[in-house]
C-alpha cells in the first residue's frame, strides 16, 4: 500500500490502532506514571518519604546491571535483562510488596577515553550525552524504575564515598585475634614498640620504606 493510500485509510478510520497511535498512548501513560509516582518506592521518612501503608509492606529490592555509557546507546542485551527484572518487580508489586527497582549508569570506559583522545572532546560531555540518550530509550521501553534514585558512578556525590571506602580499607589491616579490621597505624605502633614481632626477627626502625610497605602488604 502506498503512503498516500495509508494516510487516506487512517483519515477514514481515525481510531485505527496504528504504530503512531500506540506510541502516543504509551507516551501519555508514561507521563501519567511519572506524574503520579507509580513506580516510586517510599522511605519511612526523609526526602523520599511516602504513603505509610506502602512503606509498611514487605520490601523487595530488584537490582539491574548498570549500562555502560561509553557507547552512544543501549544494545539488545540490555533490555533482554531489564525486561526480565521488570516483570519480576511488577509481580512483587502485585503481590503486596514495596518494590525498589531503579537503574543507574556506570562510569567512564575505554571507548569514551579513546573518543576523547581522537576528538579532544571531554569524556564527561560524551558520557552524559550517552546517558541522556539511554534514559530516553529506557523510557520508551516503559520499564517501572524509580527514577528519583537513579545515579551515575561519575557523579562526585557518589564516587566520593567509593574513594572514602577505599581509603578505609587501604589504611586498615585484618587483626586475626580480634577477627576484625583495625587502623593500620595501630599495627605500625606495635611494630615500633616491639609489642608485635616482625617476620624473621627484623627491627622496624631498621627497615627501608619499601621493606615497611612490603610488611604492611
Amino acid at each position: 500500500m502506498s503512503e498516500t493510500n495509508t494516510a487516506a485509510s487512517e483519515v477514514a478510520a481515525p481510531h485505527r490502532y496504528t504504530a503512531a497511535l500506540a506510541a502516543d498512548i504509551e507516551a501519555r501513560w508514561q507521563d501519567f506514571w511519572d506524574a503520579e509516582g507509580t513506580y516510586e518506592a517510599p522511605n519511612p521518612s526523609g526526602d523520599l518519604a511516602g504513603d505509610p501503608q506502602l512503606v509498611a509492606k514487605p520490601k523487595k529490592f530488584i537490582m539491574d546491571m548498570f549500562p555502560y555509557p561509553s557507547g552512544t546507546g543501549l544494545h539488545v542485551g540490555h533490555p533482554l535483562g531489564y525486561i526480565a527484572t521488570d516483570v519480576t518487580a511488577r509481580y512483587q508489586r502485585m503481590t503486596g510488596h514495596n518494590v525498589l527497582h531503579t537503574l543507574g549508569f556506570d562510569a567512564f570506559g575505554l571507548p569514551a577515553e579513546q573518543h576523547a583522545v581522537s576528538t579532544g572532546e571531554h569524556p564527561r560531555i560524551t558520557t552524559e550525552a550517552a546517558i541522556r540518550n539511554m534514559q530516553s530509550q529506557l523510557r520508551a521501553l516503559g520499564l517501572g524504575h524509580d527514577k528519583r534514585r537513579s545515579f551515575a558512578t561519575i557523579d562526585p556525590d557518589y564516587y566520593r564515598w567509593t574513594q572514602w571506602i577505599f581509603l578505609q580499607i587501604f589504611n586498615s589491616w585484618y587483626d586475626t585475634d580480634a577477627d576484625r579490621a583495625r587502623p593500620i597505624a595501630e599495627l605500625v605502633a606495635k611494630f615500633e614498640t616491639g609489642e608485635r614481632a616482625l617476620p624473621g626477627g627484623r627491627i622496624w626502625s631498621e627497615l627501608s620504606h619499601a621493606e615497611r610497605a612490603d610488611v604492611l602488604g
